[in-house]
């Protein structure tokens, strides 16, 4: 029986993801304020988990559910077309990936939560 490849998780990345749980961005801090210990629905959330080589804002396994949040630099050109593709690869996986920019989740919260 062939074992499959671990993708959760890969050693290499963890004090990369250590460092930035330490230093969530603004919306990243008032999103995990709803999302933390089981508070949103009883849903278990983890941030800044890592999937393959990318490092995802939130995670929720039970669903495979991938939350990220943009800032404005996801916006240019090149970045833009590097988040295609790592959705992309996520998509192909079996994830679903939610995206919202940093501004619309401090403006209009009660939305975001609701399509979550």
């Amino acid at each position: 029986m062939k074992q499959r490849k671990p993708i959760h998780d890969l050693p290499h990345l963890k004090n990369h993801r250590k460092s930035l749980r330490k230093n969530l961005t603004p919306a990243e801090a008032f999103l995990w304020t709803e999302l933390k210990t089981q508070k949103f629905h009883g849903l278990k959330f983890r941030r800044q988990h890592s999937i393959k080589n990318f490092i995802i804002d939130f995670y929720c396994a039970k669903f495979k559910l991938i939350i990220e949040l943009d800032g404005d630099y996801h916006d240019e050109p090149n970045q833009f077309q590097k988040d295609e593709k790592r959705d992309a690869d996520l998509t192909n996986l079996g994830f679903t990936i939610l995206r919202y920019e940093n501004k619309y989740v401090f403006e209009e919260l009660d939305h975001v939560l609701s399509d979550i």
